[in-house]
């Protein structure tokens, strides 16, 4: 069974990691599948994927399979809450999240011509700070 967050505690740790917050605020406005999220944080798949599952099992990842592709983007019950997080801890990662979001844009862009399909049910954005 599926472990839902329940408490500050969980959801602090599952945030207090550099990896996982990056991912976190890629997914916010995106459903992007763990190779796209590798191809962004240039980080191998395998370890991309372990972080995934940690914020998943957590309950804050919504999902949606393509084909053999899943797709995974932040719950709509939490990203109100974590746009507030990103908008208050203003620091020094920002200038990394700055460096994903051109990453991650340029490699939307290539999406068509990849491996990995379009998401049909997920909710797709512009990308935008958050």
């Amino acid at each position: 069974m599926e472990f839902v967050m329940k408490n500050i505690v969980t959801f602090s740790r599952v945030l207090a990691d550099t990896t996982r917050w990056r991912i976190v605020r890629l997914v916010m406005n995106n459903a992007l599948c763990v190779c796209e999220l590798a191809d962004i944080l240039d980080m191998p798949q395998s370890s991309v994927s372990s972080h995934v599952q940690i914020i998943r099992k957590a309950g804050l990842l919504e999902s949606e399979t393509c084909g053999k592709w899943t797709y995974f983007q932040i719950h709509r019950d939490y990203r109100k809450l974590i746009q507030s997080l990103a908008k208050f801890f203003i620091t020094a990662d920002d200038a990394i999240f700055e460096a994903d979001l051109a990453s991650s844009v340029q490699r939307l862009a290539k999406r068509e011509d990849s491996c990995c399909p379009r998401p049909e049910n997920l909710f797709v954005r512009k990308l935008t700070k958050t």
